[in-house]
């Protein structure tokens, strides 16, 4: 079948190869003077265009108005008898008249008319022109029906402003068959415009997590909130103090139940989970069916959570699995936009040293969560043997004293206080905001978040530093050397205040005595 070409002759190139000039004149210069010469055309042809139809526009409204006053002119012919006609034709106008805020005539677009100084006049201001050159050809008439020569004096110059359109419009057909006659690239636009996106599939809600919430016997004894069990508390024991740098246990709740729902494997990353470790063939085309659900921190993130949860359940070979394939997600991550065929590339080629890495760093991982998930279990166990959670707080035994708090100020030049310092900044940020603060009630909150051990090294800390105003008076209630001298404390206290004896005037050794206290969870 030929090829049908006929839709380009009217298009007007820039390729001027085939034209010849005299040898004389350069040919750079004349093709330039003659792309010019064509813009210059077009440019003209297209102002010449725009100034038609704006005429066109004001004489439209010129000729509604003049249709009005021949409506006008007509409906008092009668009246035209007995009446002086030029009245009559004033009266005509008056009637005629447009709305006055449609009196002033459209603006001109832009280059138009731009040799006019004076504005456009008004339709109003050009009816009276018109009734102007009327009555002179109806005085030069001397018609005895004066009226009759209005009316044909009007429907004359109708006449005209309608053979102006007429002619304006063949004018304007004209050019603008002109103007499409050839395309350029003013006149290009797009025909068809697609695109199209692959939206991920949408994904499934999560099932809603139900929570028991355990009750506590001594809450105060126990975690600050009743939603943290007994084996979170128990987690905490092992860290070094990081724990007390937390101050509102409504934001570590919070931070629980987040990471809770963040971390939870969605169905298609189950799937994922379930692929045997080495089956690098499955692997991938999982990966290639849901490539947006699997390729991202969140999956690799949930799969190690996974992991850590099926450990704790006993579940070891789940577990290595889910380590697998979150440190193969991470992999492909790693690798760049190409990562997946990278990846899988190098993993199964045969003696490639990176499947060795990938599998060395597979089971080193996997130890570390072994390793972690063995420490966890021993410490619940013993928390379940002692029957509780066991802290260390201060309290005040003597009646009527305190237990005041001494910060030591960083820029001292006293060197006990130098000293006391250097014990303070030891202590975790938690600590210190707490003891700034010179709350007993605050700096119990933060000795309860720590392990019993921990806990008794701060406080020996804070009475060598000096900070409890009570170096030697304190008592440790968790022994039973420190439990006696509490019950002789309270004895001699009973015992003056049923005989009535005043208390010795002179300095009170402040007492404070540290206790240990438990929380029992029931289901």
């Amino acid at each position: 079948m030929p090829v049908d070409y006929s839709k380009w002759d009217a298009l007007e190139l820039s390729d001027d190869s085939d034209i010849e000039v005299h040898p004389n004149v350069d040919k750079r210069s004349f093709i330039r003077a003659k792309q010019n010469q064509i813009h210059q055309h077009r440019f003209e042809r297209r102002r010449e265009i725009d100034t038609l139809k704006y005429e066109r526009l004001i004489n439209d409204g010129l000729l509604e108005r003049i249709n009005a006053l021949l409506d006008a002119l007509s409906s008092h012919q009668e009246e035209a008898k007995s009446k002086d006609p030029d009245q009559l034709v004033l009266q005509s106008m008056l009637e005629s008249a447009a709305d006055p805020a449609k009196d002033e005539p459209p603006k001109p677009p832009e280059g138009v008319y731009t040799h006019q100084k004076e504005p456009q006049p008004t339709y109003s201001k050009m009816m009276a022109s018109l009734i102007d050159q009327v009555k002179k050809e109806v005085d030069e008439k001397k018609s005895p029906d004066r009226f009759k020569d209005y009316i044909d004096g009007v429907r004359g110059h109708l006449t005209k402003v309608q053979n102006l359109q007429q002619e304006l419009l063949t004018k304007l057909a004209q050019l603008e068959k002109e103007e499409g006659s050839r395309i350029t690239s003013d006149q290009l636009h797009d025909g068809v415009n697609y695109s199209s996106v692959n939206k991920p599939k949408p994904k499934e809600p999560a099932a809603p997590k139900t929570t028991k919430d355990p009750e506590l016997l001594n809450p105060k004894a126990g975690l600050a909130s009743n939603q943290r069990s007994v084996p979170t508390r128990s987690d905490s024991q092992v860290s070094s103090g990081a724990e007390a740098d937390v101050e509102d246990d409504n934001l570590i709740e919070q931070h629980d139940l987040d990471d809770d729902s963040n971390l939870e494997l969605t169905p298609t990353a189950k799937g994922f989970s379930q692929i045997k470790i080495g089956d690098f063939q499955a692997s991938l085309q999982y990966i290639g069916k849901n490539y947006d659900e699997i390729m991202n921190q969140k999956t690799h993130d949930s799969l190690l959570g996974e992991a850590f949860s099926a450990q704790m359940k006993g579940k070891a070979t789940y577990a290595k699995q889910c380590v697998h394939q979150a440190l193969l997600v991470q992999y492909c991550q790693q690798l760049g936009k190409d990562g997946v065929g990278v990846f899988f590339k190098r993993v199964t080629t045969k003696g490639h040293k990176a499947h060795k890495l990938f599998v060395d760093d597979v089971n080193d991982t996997y130890a570390r969560i072994q390793a972690r998930t063995a420490e966890l279990k021993r410490q619940e166990q013993e928390v379940e043997e002692k029957g509780g959670v066991e802290q260390i707080q201060l309290h005040a035994v003597e009646p009527g004293t305190e237990i005041h708090i001494n910060v030591p100020q960083p820029n001292s030049t006293d060197p006990v206080e130098i000293e006391a310092r250097k014990i303070f900044d030891t202590f975790p940020p938690g600590l210190q905001r707490a003891l700034e603060t010179g709350s007993l009630d605050k700096i119990n909150d933060v000795l309860g978040k720590m392990a019993v051990d921990e806990a008794e090294q701060v406080v020996e800390k804070l009475g060598e530093g000096g900070m409890l105003s009570l170096q030697e008076g304190v008592i440790d209630a968790t022994n039973e050397e420190g439990q006696q001298r509490l019950r002789e404390i309270e004895e001699e206290e009973r015992q003056k205040k049923a005989t009535g004896e005043p208390v010795q005037p002179g300095f009170t050794e402040p007492v404070a005595a540290v206790e240990q206290s438990s929380a029992y969870d029931i289901d």
